[in-house]
């Protein structure tokens, strides 16, 4: 498959605008002193990103309905929120929250 000139720009043009936009801001943030408002703040973040990414692998929606649940990725984390209790470890979850839905998918669990 040949890549034309313009496709070959566009995915440098896209793949600068994505570093620069990763990391221009620990450059400009690293140089400053932020308010302690603004760092109080800033320390729930990760917490919201881990709930909005469990709520959407968690929930199915429905347009014009209330959501569903996603039972088969229920089931897998249940044993990754005990591991992630008990180890304190993000590889300890990842880990056993794989080898769950592997094993509910081999015994087709919650379908």
């Amino acid at each position: 498959m040949a890549i034309t000139l313009t496709e070959l720009w566009a995915i440098l043009g896209c793949g600068a605008v994505t570093l620069l936009s990763r990391a221009l801001p620990f450059a400009f943030v690293k140089q400053m002193r932020m308010p302690g408002w603004l760092l109080d703040f800033l320390t729930f973040v990760p917490i919201t990103i881990m709930t909005a990414l469990a709520c959407e692998s968690l929930f199915v929606g429905h347009t014009g309905h209330l959501a569903t649940l996603n039972v088969t990725n229920c089931l897998a984390a249940i044993p990754a929120t005990i591991a992630g209790i008990l180890t304190k470890s993000l590889l300890m979850v990842v880990v056993v929250g794989i080898m769950a839905m592997a094993v509910i998918r081999y015994f087709t669990l919650g379908n």
